[in-house]
């Protein structure tokens, strides 16, 4: 669970309406496993901080160290990588098409110059910031 407000004041009312919750299901946490005042840090693989949430630098290495697919394997493995931070990636299932049709040919493995240029713009798109924000009323959903 994670408690995260804008400020001070706001972050006590959020603190106490989660116990409010946590209470009223008679939920217990685990003293050893809280932290409070954290200004960022690792949740559920995923790096938080005032800015908001970060795609964890260790899954972005990951895949921008990785060499072309030589194998249906190899592109399981880039699949795995890319799902995990598929929410960071615009777009992300569009992106990664030509890697699924790749999945698709089990037998014969062919890795297209379709899915080399995919390659390719997925390891610049992983260069940026990958931020997840939360929307302002303004956007459209």
């Amino acid at each position: 669970m994670l408690v995260k407000s804008l400020s001070n004041v706001d972050h006590i009312s959020h603190l106490r309406e989660a116990f409010e919750v946590l209470r009223h299901h008679k939920m217990m946490l685990n003293p050893t496993k809280c932290a409070f005042g954290v200004w960022f840090g690792n949740f559920l693989s995923h790096m938080v901080s005032k800015r908001g949430i970060e795609a964890n630098p260790d899954k972005i290495m990951a895949i921008l160290d990785m060499e072309p697919p030589r194998a249906i394997k190899d592109v399981q493995k880039l699949t795995g990588r890319v799902a995990a931070l598929g929410r960071f990636i615009s777009k992300s299932g569009d992106k990664c098409l030509p890697f699924f049709k790749t999945l698709k040919k089990v037998k014969n493995f062919e890795w297209t110059t379709e899915s080399q240029e995919a390659f390719k713009q997925l390891k610049k798109d992983m260069t940026e910031a990958l931020l997840l924000d939360k929307p302002s009323p303004e956007d459209t959903l």
